[in-house]
């Protein structure tokens, strides 16, 4: 493989190679990643500035309410902005970029296990995300019913959702086609190409993260996928799945059953997307704190708990409709259970940076960021596990902020450590430590002002998608609130700005990077920048874990690498 022959097009574009995936998807999933963040904008501005125009773009999008966001307009954008953070940024930038370059390159194999395939999962949710970029200029504009698009909000039913609605669908159902492509690599690139000696417990927790949620995307994706069709049917045909009531003309239908099959794969999405954020954390964390991942077998245990409990839990997102008490308990227990692992790990990146050599690089800041912001979101989130205080907590603005602390939180502050740890040997440049400095501190203080006064809202009683809140007396003492978080919501949009400079400037005049710049101990740190097609020369032997720092046995370095034999070792 390492002589492989590629044109400019099999190369670049139509490339087998899993590193030049990797990096289609990294780009991709940040174009997607500043559309839904300016959605996100936009959001804002409605909750600050109720009824005023969008300044600059506001008369240029919407013409016909002179820039005005319009109740349709923000029902579209709220459902867009929750729909592409999901699937089109979190998860390209996470699953699809890293997940497709660390993988290989951390266990000694040459490739994936299926090439084309994997080749083919790009492309396939580059089309996904066509679609869905064409439904935002259709005369009705995009799907409105919110990123969950629950009946008969999302059917002819429940008002005339339109096209906007069914390319919704469509892009989903591409998107989830292409994650299963995925999945499948994933699972047998990690199970039949470890290089020799890789065992199970010597892989990279980055590697348990990425194979963990690739076996969750290859269970769960196709019951959405059953509920996607079903909804495309509703919309294209008229099918009566979920009506029921007086607009239904025949028996059996059930809008309840869209949300069972719908959180039965959007809870463990929530583990897809945060399993990788953990294995990320885990080697970072040891990686700058030069010392072994503290409880590393347990942390690996415990990751693997979580997965299997992911999906006996979806019913804490349905307390509020009427579901048997008896059963609401049974989810509540499941839930609360859920977070026992959870605790031992997030102990366990503790005892990895307790009295450890701390090396406070822009990658260890972001991912001690993520140590802070996943506490914060996994101790809020005990309230809405338990029924009582979730009934009163439901669909407010309590809940935003909780699961932006666990996702968009968690999940963004990992992916920037990720960009800045994985981008020298990427791409041969380091990026700039001190504009990296200073978007980590304008992004982290931002955001918690923002996600935490989110929750201080709910808790005051402000529910979500509400288009204009202060319609309703008691909300309109909290109008200076929303006025805060959108200022800070700005800054921190603008903070992203300095990381799109970092990137261009760096590709553009960074100096090269040396071969390992950060001393770490995984296999891709032994390979010059570019790394050939194949990866590696030899298949490499695999001797000591992915976290030897600091052995005494070491005399002249704090680290060694896994294809390296520690002499003096039993």
């Amino acid at each position: 493989m390492a002589e492989h022959k590629q044109s400019f097009i099999t190369k670049y574009i139509f490339s087998t190679d899993h590193k030049m995936i990797g990096r289609q998807f990294l780009w991709f999933g940040l174009f997607w990643l500043f559309w839904g963040g300016l959605q996100a904008m936009l959001i804002r501005w409605q909750l600050a500035f109720s009824g005023q125009a969008v300044p600059i773009v506001g008369k240029l999008l919407w013409p016909a309410s002179d820039g005005i966001i319009t109740p349709d307009i923000y029902n579209q954008i709220f459902t867009m902005h929750g729909t592409i953070m999901i699937f089109w940024a979190i998860t390209p930038l996470l699953t699809g970029a890293f997940g497709n370059f660390c993988i290989p390159l951390q266990i000694g194999a040459p490739d994936m296990a299926f090439p084309k395939l994997n080749m083919l999962s790009f492309w396939t949710f580059f089309l996904s995300g066509v679609v869905l970029f064409i439904s935002h200029f259709l005369p009705d504009g995009p799907a409105s019913a919110g990123w969950t698009s629950y009946p008969p909000l999302s059917t002819p039913v429940g008002g005339i959702p339109g096209q906007g609605q069914t390319l919704w669908v469509l892009s989903l159902t591409l998107m989830g086609t292409a994650v299963l492509m995925g999945a499948i690599n994933y699972v047998t690139t990690v199970i039949r190409y470890r290089a020799p000696g890789m065992g199970y417990f010597k892989m990279p927790l980055t590697v348990w993260g990425m194979w963990l949620s690739a076996m969750l995307n290859a269970l769960f994706v196709p019951i959405i996928a059953a509920g996607l069709v079903f909804l495309l049917l509703e919309n294209v045909f008229g099918t009566q799945f979920f009506v029921a009531g007086n607009k239904a003309t025949i028996e059996g239908g059930d809008p309840l059953l869209y949300q069972h099959v719908f959180w039965i794969f959007g809870h463990p999405e929530v583990y897809i997307l945060i399993l990788p954020v953990w294995g990320i954390v885990s080697d970072l964390l040891s990686t700058f704190s030069r010392k072994p991942a503290f409880g590393y077998k347990v942390t690996a245990t415990c990751m693997c708990i979580i997965t299997g409990l992911s999906g006996i839990v979806w019913g804490h997102h349905m307390y509020t409709t009427g579901m048997s008490p008896l059963l609401g308990k049974a989810f509540m227990f499941l839930t609360l259970l859920i977070s026992i692992p959870s605790s031992i790990f997030f102990l366990n990146w503790l005892g990895t940076m307790w009295r450890g050599a701390l090396r406070f690089t822009v990658p260890m800041l972001f991912t001690m960021s993520v140590v802070f912001v996943f506490g914060l979101g996994g101790l809020t989130g005990l309230y809405l596990a338990t029924v009582t205080s979730d009934i009163y907590l439901h669909d407010s603005m309590f809940v935003v902020g909780h699961f932006h602390y666990t996702l968009a939180a968690s999940v963004l502050m990992a992916s920037f450590a990720a960009i800045y740890y994985w981008f020298p040997k990427m791409f041969g440049r380091k990026l700039n430590s001190l504009l990296g400095k200073i978007h980590f501190w304008l992004t982290f203080v931002s955001l918690n002002v923002v996600f935490f006064n989110m929750m201080a809202l709910g808790y005051a009683g402000q529910h979500r998608r509400l288009f204009d809140p202060y319609v309703f007396d008691f909300i309109k003492p909290l109008q200076p609130m929303n006025f805060k978080i959108t200022m800070w919501a700005f800054l921190l949009g603008v903070a992203q700005v300095l990381l799109v400079i970092n990137i261009i400037w760096t590709l553009l005049k960074g100096k090269k990077a040396s071969k390992n710049p950060w001393e770490a101990g995984t296999l891709e740190w032994t390979l010059d920048y570019p790394i050939p097609h194949g990866n590696f020369k030899e298949t490499p032997t695999v001797y000591t874990g992915p976290h030897e720092y600091s052995n005494p046995l070491l005399k002249d370095r704090d680290w060694i690498s896994q294809s390296e034999p520690l002499e003096g070792a039993s």
